[in-house]
């Protein structure tokens, strides 16, 4: 639309464009006076070719014919501000939290459901969702890491493990197949009647195999059902007494496909179904319970040959760390995020070029960083990706200990445009409480976010539940915390070989509620960021880098009050869920 007094835009419109492709619309004025075409005191210029139709038949516009503001209105801040003005023009030499930023609405002209959130994580590995577990121990072990990949993430094993131990983790998540327990609870022939009830009272089940070994991967010997023991009075009675033997049982062969797995169940009308290789060896369980609920995840994270699940796991930087990622690479495992507190080191350059000269094929997360001079000597080094953010967890003290990181959309925000000049892409990690920090961190330039505290308390991360004043609750813990570092995370913040009397922590110990399954969970999320970046007008991660380094995705700063009215206030009570 344009006033009377800038006719000359139209009119220069006009002289670009062919002008049988336009039609003027003269609006009403309600001024009687007025006649000619032009006179009126506002006109549209609109091409009818290129109006669209949505999938319910109403017209939509193309944004591409919706006129720009003029340049004085976008320059006075109206529209809110670009994120150089925000970021790098910056005269009070201000660092900014994701609480701080909030992102200016856009024009929206795609539906929900057309928002595409798949992201790069490395330079070569690509996910449907840009999730990552972190590598925490009471956050990611085989079954968050199973669940984050089954949902379109990535989940990194943690590495307070011993080396065997971590390269099993990533073993289990390698072999795991939907719909396939490759890890069910064995007992042995000469196990009792009161190791299955007891088994029962903890984990809700009482279908056992039993083995020689007691073990998976052991001889296939039996199976121990509820119905063999529910009139048996003798707990010391053992299996081999009561079991159904061997030779009675129906077995899938190693290989079997998941649907000729399930007509096996229906025709024997059994719950379970043991799953042996050719030495009669347990390699797998199929449960009909299982296979009921058994979902497709059409987003799951795969190897593109293999069609084994995506998993990442963590090392540190001392010399036996090649040792731990040799194991690690062996085990299947297809990146490797190099775990320090401070990514800038002579140690961690030195293990990122082992890396890549010993297992060119393996993609490396470098860091952690929060500034382009770090993160250009990591990406020289060979890193596939960074891990940008210091001192910003719920759980992590660096900042008030060491004074020393950085405001994590500053961080995000600077090293991001660094790295995009290299092809690189980066990790937000930490400091996520929401999905609109989710969606900051994502418009700000990152292309993945890794979250600790934010999956700490579902049912897939380590530990068991407990009751607290009446709230259901799950331990969380830094890896900072003098807990975690005893157990061999000191490494994260010690990065050579010397033996420190004393251990500082960086981290505390602490609770997060219960948030349920990730099958619920994740999907949340998911859906709360599509919100986020439809409201912000980007259609996809592509289309909001592109926004944010061309200037149309803009931002503003809040106020301490403004950050306080755009959160719940005003009530006297309230129940806040998610979902």
């Amino acid at each position: 639309f344009f006033s009377s007094d800038r006719l000359q835009q139209p009119y220069k419109l006009l002289e670009r464009r062919a002008v049988t492709k336009y039609s003027i619309i003269a609006l009403t004025t309600g001024h009687t006076n007025r006649h000619h075409l032009l006179d009126p005191k506002y006109i549209h210029i609109m091409s009818p070719s290129k109006k669209q139709k949505t999938e319910n038949g109403a017209s939509k516009m193309n944004v591409d014919l919706l006129e720009e503001l003029d340049e004085e209105t976008l320059n006075s801040g109206a529209v809110g501000f670009t994120a150089d003005q925000i970021f790098i023009k910056n005269p009070a030499c201000v660092a900014y939290t994701y609480d701080d930023v909030i992102v200016m609405p856009g024009h929206i002209n795609f539906s929900l459901n057309d928002v595409d959130i798949s992201t790069k994580l490395t330079k070569d590995i690509s996910l449907k969702v840009p999730f990552v577990s972190s590598p925490m121990d009471t956050v990611t072990e085989n079954k968050m890491a199973i669940s984050m990949a089954l949902q379109g993430g990535i989940g990194i094993i943690h590495s307070n493990f011993t080396v065997d131990d971590q390269a099993d983790e990533v073993r289990k998540v390698k072999r795991f197949k939907n719909g396939f327990i490759t890890d069910p609870i064995c007992l042995s022939p000469t196990s009792t009647v009161g190791n299955v009830v007891a088994l029962k009272e903890e984990h809700g089940y009482s279908g056992i195999p039993i083995t020689d070994t007691g073990e998976m991967g052991g001889k296939l010997m039996g199976i121990v059902s509820n119905r063999d023991i529910t009139f048996v009075t003798n707990q010391s009675m053992k299996l081999s007494e009561i079991m159904t033997p061997r030779e009675k049982l129906s077995v899938a062969k190693q290989g079997v496909e998941l649907t000729e797995a399930n007509e096996i169940l229906k025709e024997t009308k059994k719950g379970k179904l043991p799953v042996v290789n050719e030495n009669d060896e347990l390699v797998a369980l199929i449960a009909r319970t299982d296979l009921l609920k058994n979902i497709e995840f059409s987003k799951a994270s795969k190897d593109a040959v293999t069609k084994q699940l995506l998993v990442g796991a963590a090392i540190g930087t001392r010399p036996e760390d090649r040792e731990r990622a040799k194991a690690l690479v062996e085990a299947g495992v297809d990146v490797i995020v190099v775990d320090s507190s401070q990514g800038d080191s002579t140690f961690q350059i030195e293990i990122v070029k082992h890396l890549k000269a010993s297992h060119p094929k393996l993609q490396v997360i470098a860091g952690n960083v929060v500034t382009p001079l770090q993160a250009l000597h990591l990406i020289q080094a060979g890193a596939d990706g960074l891990r940008v953010g210091m001192g910003i967890g719920s759980i992590c003290t660096t900042q008030e200990v060491c004074a020393v990181g950085r405001a994590q959309a500053s961080a995000v925000y600077h090293v991001a445009k660094f790295a995009r000049r290299y092809g690189v892409p980066i990790l937000a990690d930490g400091g996520i409480k929401s999905t609109g920090h989710i969606t900051k961190a994502l418009t700000l330039g990152a292309s993945c976010v890794m979250m600790g505290s934010m999956l700490a308390g579902t049912d897939d991360a380590p530990g068991d539940y407990f009751y607290q004043d009446g709230v259901r609750l799950k331990r969380y813990r830094g890896m900072g915390s003098i807990e975690a570092m005893s157990k061999g995370s000191e490494k994260r913040y010690v990065w050579d070989n010397n033996k420190t009397s004393v251990k500082v922590a960086q981290g505390v110990s602490g609770a997060v509620q219960d948030k349920g399954t990730m099958l619920r969970y994740v999907p949340y999320l998911v859906q709360g960021v599509k919100h986020g970046m439809q409201d912000a007008g980007v259609s996809s991660l592509v289309d909001a880098n592109e926004k944010l380094y061309n200037g149309k995705l803009r931002f503003e700063i809040r106020s301490p009050a403004a950050q306080k009215e755009g959160g719940v206030h005003g009530l006297h009570s309230f129940q806040k869920r998610l979902y």
